[in-house]
């Protein structure tokens, strides 16, 4: 990861955007239940866990080491499964199937899989100059949703990629 990079995310601003603009047009409508994914954070770079380990300490979010493409936990754990903007951190269209399918596993039945991504720009491939960039092709995403399984896809495209999906 570049120090750029590492200096600027997450930084308020973002929270401010996931907070503010993307959960609530990802959760419009939705009974999300009470088991998020992403109230377990899962980080794949150990120094960052730690980090947000300590930054979550005494609340309700359990920051988890690990591998979103290889979840240790069982099948239908969650009632809810979001992938807020990190996608484009998965360096191949295959790992990135990995984690859908992940989502998929560890959702109960009727759980929804929400989440965002940043799209193609030249200004976000120089931000992650030095770092893993592999934007999602929004016209592709609904057919990897569909393959893994999930239905009722929505997917909203503007300057960012939303969307929801349910495993029935």
């Amino acid at each position: 990861m570049n120090e750029n990079h590492a200096k600027l995310m997450p930084s308020p601003e973002w929270a401010a955007h996931i907070q503010d603009e993307v959960l609530p047009q990802a959760t419009a409508g939705l009974e999300l239940g009470t088991d998020l994914l992403e109230l377990v954070a899962v980080e794949h770079e150990e120094d960052a866990a730690l980090r947000l380990a300590g930054r979550f300490t005494g609340t309700n979010v359990e920051v988890v080491h690990g591998d979103a493409a290889a979840l240790d936990y069982p099948d239908a754990s969650f009632d809810t499964v979001a992938t807020c903007t990190m996608l484009h951190h998965v360096p191949t269209r295959a790992l990135q199937d990995m984690v859908l399918a992940e989502a998929f596993r560890v959702l109960g039945p009727g759980g929804t899989f929400l989440g965002s991504d940043s799209l193609p720009s030249d200004d976000l491939h120089q931000f992650h100059e030095g770092d893993t960039y592999n934007p999602v092709e929004p016209a592709a995403f609904l057919t990897r949703l569909q393959t893994v399984g999930f239905a009722a896809i929505t997917l909203h495209v503007s300057y960012h990629l939303v969307f929801t999906a349910r495993k029935e």
